[in-house]
Order: structure tokens, then C-alpha cells, then sequence
């Protein structure tokens, strides 16, 4: 009888050990992935397509961001989700903790990217910010304004102004192609709401005629007051056939030969482009355009104005007669 109470006891004691070690176990694996100090280092890691979760651990392991990859992919699989883990590019730094860098590899919490095409940029200068960022992948090759459009697979023609300038957001895997798709189909979105609201009597028989319109309103201002009334002025001209004379488009017909002076023998030479010689809308877009443009050239403020000129302060002088354009030029131009 003695010796059964002495091994009910000993029993009693290594179970109660052993509940001790397992709660110390417990509270250690608790403690740890909760911890920040369980991760070190702050950087970028790529979890790939396919990678398994006790792969990811021991890369980690091995850059030196974690001490115990085996324990990591323990606490993965109980909590199931060493299997939901989405590729991607990650960022680690001290505040991380192992429980909250498994959350963020589930939700897919990846590092993402910025660009951003500027309003008034050509599409040439979107073309070249894209081929320089480090970490888009580059499949556009030597595609320019004429070739671009083919190369994205959408309908063909020039790709002036079709792209709106916004910032867009990309991750690590992406192509220049997928931006620019996307800045299409928002240029498209952003076109056709404002063409379903636009004024009644425009003389536009297209979106895209608009669009045109709406680019040299971009290139002809940056106050926001003078958007409506520059798209007055293409309006009335447009009605009366008159030739529009505006100096963005004999620029964007120079190219690169444009040196900064815009000279009277430019003025005359004929180029698809140049408004001053030819009348109508010029074959394209001649940059891109913002919304405030594209909505001014669909809901120009009415009125009877002409003519504007600039008065060298950022802003413009409008008229209605050549008489008061001339004054105008006088006034702000030749002195």
C-alpha cells in the first residue's frame, strides 16, 4: 500500500511537471511570436509563387532576420495558415512581430510602388518616366507615341493623350504595359462621364475630338479660372471657323527641333499640327489632360471671347473684337 501511494505520487509529480513544462512551452511560443525582438532587421524579402512556408522560414533564417525558422513554421501550420500565404514582396522591420508577419503574408500586405504622370506631360515623357523606374519590368522596348498602342493591345492610333495623368500605384512583378492599361481605361472612365454631361450645341462630333480640345486647354493654362474661358474662346472659333492659332500646337508639330523660341517662321510652317495654317482641331491630342481640362472643354462658360494673350503674370487677357486682342497684345506683349 505504501509503495502504491509513493508511485501515485511520483505519478502526480510528473504530470504536474510535465503540465509545467508544456504551460512553459506554451507561454514561451506566446511570448515570442507577440514579440518584436523576435524579428530582426528592417528590409525587403520576396516570398515566390509556389514557395513553401518552411522554404520563406528558412530564407529568413538564413538572411538573418529570425532565429527559429522550425518554430515559425510550427505556429503557421497550427494556426492554418503556413497554406494561405500569398507571393509577394514583403517588408520586415523591428516592430514586426512573427504572429503579425504571418497576418500580413495572408492578407497579401505587400510593399507597393508609386508613379505619377503629370498633367500637360506628353506621352513621351510617361514613356521615359516608366522606362527609368528601377522596379517595373520593362516590355514596351522602342514603342513611341505611334507604335504604343499596338504594343498594349488596344486599338491602334496615336497614344497622344490617352493616358490619364494620375498616380498610380504598382508592386514588384508589375510591367510599364500594366500602368499605361490601366491609365487607359481610367482616361476612358474619366472621358466618357464627362461626355455623357457635357453641354447641349458643343462642336464636337466625338469623345476624342473633346479630348483634343481638352489637351490644348491643358497646355494653354494652369489657373483654373481660365480653363472654361480658353475652352470658350476653341468653342466660338471652332463654330465660326475659325482657325484656332494656338502656340502648344505649332510646338508639339516642331518635336524635338523646338528650342524654346517659338519664332514667326514657325508660326508659317506647315505642319499636321499647326494651327495657324490649318483650320480644325489638330490630328491628336497634344498632351495629356486632367480631369479640370477634360471637364472645361465639355462645359466651357459661355460667352463671346475670341482671343486671349498672356499678360506674363500666369494669367490671360480675353476679348471679343480683334481691335481690344490687339490693344491686348500691345499692352502685355510688345512692351
Amino acid at each position: 500500500m505504501k509503495r502504491r501511494s509513493v508511485f501515485l505520487i511520483g505519478l502526480l509529480a510528473l504530470a504536474a511537471s510535465t503540465v509545467i513544462a508544456v504551460f512553459a512551452v506554451v507561454r514561451h511560443v506566446d511570448r515570442w511570436q507577440h514579440d518584436p525582438a523576435s524579428i530582426r532587421g528592417t528590409t525587403t524579402v520576396v516570398l515566390a509563387r509556389g514557395q513553401s512556408f518552411a522554404s520563406f522560414a528558412r530564407q529568413l533564417h538564413e538572411a538573418g532576420i529570425i532565429e527559429h525558422p522550425r518554430l515559425w513554421t510550427l505556429l503557421a501550420r497550427i494556426g492554418d495558415t503556413a497554406t494561405r500565404i500569398k507571393a509577394g514582396e514583403y517588408r520586415i522591420d523591428d516592430a514586426d512581430t512573427p504572429a503579425g508577419l504571418i497576418a500580413r503574408l495572408v492578407a497579401r500586405d505587400v510593399v507597393t510602388y508609386r508613379i505619377r504622370f503629370i498633367e500637360g506631360w506628353t506621352v513621351g515623357q510617361a514613356l521615359e518616366t516608366l522606362r527609368t523606374d528601377p522596379v517595373l519590368r520593362q516590355d514596351l522596348g522602342h514603342a513611341d507615341a505611334t507604335t504604343l498602342l499596338g504594343v498594349l493591345g488596344l486599338p491602334e492610333g496615336h497614344a497622344e493623350g490617352l493616358f490619364f495623368p494620375d498616380t498610380y500605384q504598382f508592386e514588384r512583378g508589375d510591367t510599364a504595359a500594366d500602368v499605361l492599361r490601366r491609365a487607359y481605361a481610367r482616361m476612358q472612365q474619366v472621358l466618357e462621364q464627362a461626355w455623357d454631361t457635357r453641354a447641349p450645341g458643343l462642336p464636337y462630333a466625338t469623345p476624342y475630338e473633346a479630348l483634343i480640345v481638352a489637351s490644348l486647354i491643358e497646355k494653354e493654362t494652369g489657373t483654373e479660372r481660365e480653363r472654361s474661358l480658353i475652352a470658350q474662346v476653341f468653342v466660338n472659333r471652332l463654330e465660326l471657323g475659325m482657325r484656332l492659332q494656338t502656340d502648344p500646337t505649332v510646338i508639339y508639330g516642331l518635336g524635338e527641333r523646338f528650342d524654346g523660341n517659338l519664332t514667326r517662321a514657325h508660326l508659317r510652317e506647315d505642319t499636321p499640327y499647326n494651327t495657324y495654317v490649318h483650320h480644325g482641331l489638330p490630328p491628336s491630342p497634344i498632351a495629356l489632360p486632367g480631369r479640370r481640362s477634360i471637364e472645361a472643354a465639355l462645359a466651357p462658360e459661355p460667352g463671346d471671347y475670341l482671343y486671349f494673350v498672356s499678360r506674363g503674370d500666369g494669367t490671360s487677357q480675353f476679348s471679343v473684337t480683334l481691335d481690344e486682342h490687339n490693344r491686348a497684345v500691345r499692352t502685355y506683349q510688345l512692351q
